[in-house]
């Protein structure tokens, strides 16, 4: 949406300065002059390797030594060139390939071949790179592109000719003296995170870092503090942003417990609040539910991550600081988005989804958001941001949230939440009739109108009733500006059909249970929909949908009513259970 407001307009301007500042303080602060070589700043040796949480496919080496890279959605073959010589299909695609992380692939495929390939790539960008390509000292790209290579030097380093140490060593060293003294240049939120937590490794894992240990435990614990809210959420409100934290933290936790330095607490505190989130985000098949910028789930790393909880902590059923509620009935599982979107300078990745739920009965997904898409393009970005694509109100065929309009703007700031929901009150109570949640938000202020969202999950889990209240705030909006629609988007493993006379819609499940949609008084259709976070791509897809006019009706009520349970399927083996408890 097109910025309407004067205030929008000086918002914008203020990040605009801010970001020009922040800019000119990088390139003063690591400029080349700042960077020559400081008398003993090359270490002699690293003294350890961070662990590497991420899954690695061993088959991806193959391609890689090819010359074939895939990342963001995007394949280049690089046809005997350097792949940094050849131009990037997009800006993500170059961020992945600076950043190095794909080098966990040629370590697990435990060749020589391999170990030869990675050594004469990290030889190439140092040799092609240097300081000219400006994505590839972006500070959270050069953050991850130190922790890839501290994390995969057993890759590199084992036995390997002196000079090739030494390169490493020294082009390793100039990349985090620039991180240190860009650090609090670099952009907030995760990528500044990014940048504390591989300065507070490289601290750990290089020699010779001893004086800067303390001060990167320092500023690692500043950031954890600000950026971990109190029940666990990150400030972005990013259900992915927690699992990604924790899979660069618990390392380095790990490393200073080896090297004999005690985690501050600060960081225990953080990983204690963090495992939680993990589990409240997680639906019933075990992938995370779609706000804010939540693609597809990583199903391995989830579980690798909570092998490190040993308390095995309850999720918060409210999560009033990170904006989200739980409810829970027997197997039926609903994540609702109750928050303000975050604070413009963290808001790139955030949804236009106030009051949008996801909901999964047992291992089986049911309504969903449509995600978003890991090909990385600017359109299926701008569609994912869109309250379209959530399972919520649409006003106006409005987002709830303002968004900077594309333009020279956008290619500094990215496009930013310019303003939406202010007011987003919650009323939550749990009884014997079962868990109600009562919610509003003013994100359609500027058109006089405020949605209103009822849902209550009954205590066998068996029905899930909704109410959807539109209601103006001034005089009513005149002409055609008072049409809604409410959306339920399914998730594809979701059969579709309507009944009684389109008056219901019957939800079938692959493994043979059954729900039921209706909305008395009110004309339910099914329309076309995408899901965007499929590991394998987007999928086709369909959404329940209901159209009204304001001067027709100001309410929609809904329910879901499970009309059949699932087949019963054969018992487990205790293997099975064992490896099924390590990813609940």
């Amino acid at each position: 949406m097109a910025l309407e407001s004067m205030s929008d307009q000086a918002r914008i301007w203020r990040l605009l300065a801010s970001h020009a500042w922040r800019w000119l303080l990088r390139k003063v602060h690591g400029g080349p002059s700042s960077l020559m070589g400081t008398f003993g700043a090359v270490p002699n040796r690293l003294l350890i390797a961070p662990q590497d949480l991420r899954t690695a496919d061993p088959t991806i080496a193959v391609d890689i030594y090819a010359g074939r890279f895939v990342f963001a959605g995007h394949f280049v073959e690089a046809g005997g060139q350097s792949p940094f010589e050849v131009i990037p299909p997009s800006p993500d695609w170059a961020r992945a390939l600076h950043g190095f992380g794909w080098l966990r692939h040629l370590r697990a495929a435990e060749t020589a071949m391999a170990r030869s390939n990675a050594r004469a790539l990290i030889d190439e960008w140092i040799r092609l790179v240097g300081r000219r390509n400006t994505i590839a000292w972006e500070p959270s790209v050069v953050a991850r592109r130190v922790l890839s290579w501290l994390s995969q030097s057993p890759l590199l380093l084992e036995n390997c000719d002196r000079e090739f140490y030494r390169r490493f060593l020294k082009s390793l060293a100039r990349q985090v003296r620039y991180l240190r003294k860009t650090m609090n240049e670099a952009p907030d939120g995760m990528p500044r995170l990014v940048v504390t937590m591989a300065v507070a490794a490289a601290s750990i894992s290089m020699s010779g870092q001893g004086r800067f240990a303390r001060q990167s435990l320092k500023n690692l614990d500043h950031e954890l503090t600000r950026q971990i809210l109190p029940d666990g959420g990150h400030v972005s409100r990013n259900p992915g942003a927690v699992l990604d934290i924790l899979a660069d933290l618990l390392p380095i936790r790990q490393a200073f417990t080896s090297q004999g330095v005690a985690p501050s607490q600060a960081v225990m505190d953080a990983v204690d609040r963090m495992m939680p989130m993990i589990r409240f985000f997680r639906m019933g098949d075990g992938s995370f539910a779609h706000f804010n910028g939540m693609g597809a789930t990583s199903g391995d790393l989830v579980a690798t991550v909570l092998a490190y909880d040993d308390a095995r902590g309850t999720p918060p059923a409210d999560a009033a600081h990170s904006g989200y509620q739980r409810l829970v009935a027997e197997d039926t599982l609903l994540v609702m988005d109750t928050g303000r979107p975050p604070p413009p300078p963290l808001s790139q990745m955030a949804h236009a989804g106030c009051l949008s739920f996801e909901m999964s009965s047992g291992r089986n997904p049911i309504v969903v958001n449509c995600g978003v898409s890991g090909k990385g393009h600017e359109t299926w970005r701008k569609v994912a941001r869109s309250t379209a694509a959530h399972s919520t109100l649409e006003y106006n065929s409005t987002s709830s949230c303002r968004f900077m309009a594309a333009g020279q703007l956008t290619r500094w700031l990215g496009s930013l939440i310019v303003s939406g929901p202010s007011v987003v009150p919650v009323l939550r109570e749990e009884n014997d009739a079962g868990i109600h949640v009562n919610a509003s938000h003013n994100g359609y202020a500027q058109l006089r109108i405020r949605h209103e969202r009822s849902i209550r999950l009954s205590n066998d889990g068996s029905v899930l009733e909704g109410r959807d209240k539109v209601e103006p705030t001034g005089s009513a909006p005149a002409g055609e500006q008072d049409r809604y629609v409410v959306r339920f988007h399914l998730h594809p493993g979701v059969k579709a059909s309507l009944v009684r006379g389109g008056g219901a819609v019957l939800l079938m499940c692959t493994d043979g249970e059954a729900w039921e949609f209706s909305a008395p008084d009110a004309q339910v259709s099914l329309e076309e929909s995408i899901y965007l976070s499929d590991v394998h791509g987007h999928r086709h897809t369909e959404q329940i949908v209901i159209h009204e006019r304001l001067r027709h009706r100001r309410e929609v009520t809904w329910s879901f009513r499970r009309t059949a349970t699932a087949k019963p399927v054969r018992r487990r083996s205790s293997v099975d259970d064992d490896a099924a408890d390590t990813l609940i």
